[in-house]
C-alpha cells in the first residue's frame, strides 16, 4: 500500500521540520512549503491525500489557499486541517465554513495533530489508514489488495484495482475521465481519455458477476460514478 501523501503548508521553519520528521516517521510521504502560491502549485502537480495548512503563511493566506483548493475540482475532495494562532470562535467558524475539515490552535502537540490526521483519513479515505472499505455489497481490503462482492473474490487487474479503490473512497460522486486519469494514472499522464472507458468496461466485467447489478453508473456528458448496490 502506498504511503499517504501529505502537503504541509507552514512558515514556521522549526515547526515544519518537526512535523515533517514526525509524519515521515509514521509512514507519510510529506512535501513542505511556506508559501501559499507554491502550495497551490504542489497540489496541482500531485494531488495530496491531506493538507495541513497554516492560516498565516507567505504569499496568499491559508484561508485563501483553502478556498481555492475547494473550488478546484481536482482538489475539492482533499481533507484540510488548518493550523492557526487565532483562538477567536469567529476565526474557527470562518476556517470551517471555508472548507477546512478540522482546526487546531497553536500551540499544539504533534501527537494530537497526528491523531487528528489519522482520524480525518479514516473518515474521508479509510483505505489510507489500512482499513477495509465497504460500499453496498462491495468490500475492499487495501492491506490484502483484494476486492470482494458478496463474499466472492473478484479478479481485477492492477489498474482496475486502483480504479475501484478510488470509486469506493468516493461513492456516488461523479468523476470526469480527466479526473479519473489524474487520480488513477497520475497527474500529467499522457494516456488518452478513451483509455478510461476501456478500463471501466474491464472493471464492469469484473464486478458484474453471477448476474449481479452493475454498480458503475455512466452519467452522460459527465463521467462515471459508483453507486452502492
Amino acid at each position: 500500500m502506498s504511503a499517504p501523501k501529505l502537503l504541509l503548508v507552514e512558515d514556521d521553519t522549526a515547526l515544519a521540520e518537526l512535523l515533517e520528521y514526525r509524519f515521515e516517521s509514521e509512514g507519510y510521504a510529506v512535501r513542505v512549503t511556506a508559501d501559499g502560491e507554491e502550495a497551490m502549485m504542489l497540489a496541482a502537480e500531485d494531488v495530496p491525500d491531506l493538507v495541513i495548512l497554516d492560516w498565516m503563511i507567505e504569499g496568499i493566506s491559508g484561508i485563501e489557499v483553502c478556498r481555492r483548493l475547494r473550488r478546484d475540482k481536482a482538489t475539492a475532495h482533499v481533507p484540510i486541517i488548518m493550523l492557526t494562532a487565532r483562538e477567536a470562535e469567529d476565526d474557527r467558524v470562518r476556517g470551517l465554513e471555508t472548507g477546512a475539515d478540522d482546526y487546531l490552535t497553536k500551540p499544539f502537540s504533534p501527537r494530537e495533530l497526528l491523531a487528528r490526521v489519522s482520524a480525518v483519513l479514516r473518515r474521508v479515505r479509510p483505505a489510507l489508514a489500512g482499513e477495509t472499505i465497504e460500499v453496498g455489497d462491495l468490500r475492499l481490503d487495501p492491506v490484502a489488495h483484494r476486492v470482494e462482492r458478496r463474499g466472492k473474490v473478484l479478479q481485477v487487474g492492477p489498474t482496475e484495482y486502483r480504479l475501484i479503490k478510488f470509486f469506493m473512497e468516493h461513492p456516488r460522486r461523479v468523476f470526469t475521465r480527466s479526473q479519473l486519469l489524474d487520480a488513477v494514472w497520475g497527474t500529467g499522464s499522457e494516456i488518452e481519455e478513451r483509455t478510461v472507458d476501456v478500463h471501466i468496461r474491464r472493471l464492469r466485467k469484473a464486478v458484474t458477476v453471477d448476474n449481479m447489478r452493475d454498480p458503475i453508473r455512466t452519467v452522460r456528458s459527465a463521467g462515471y460514478a459508483l453507486e452502492p448496490v
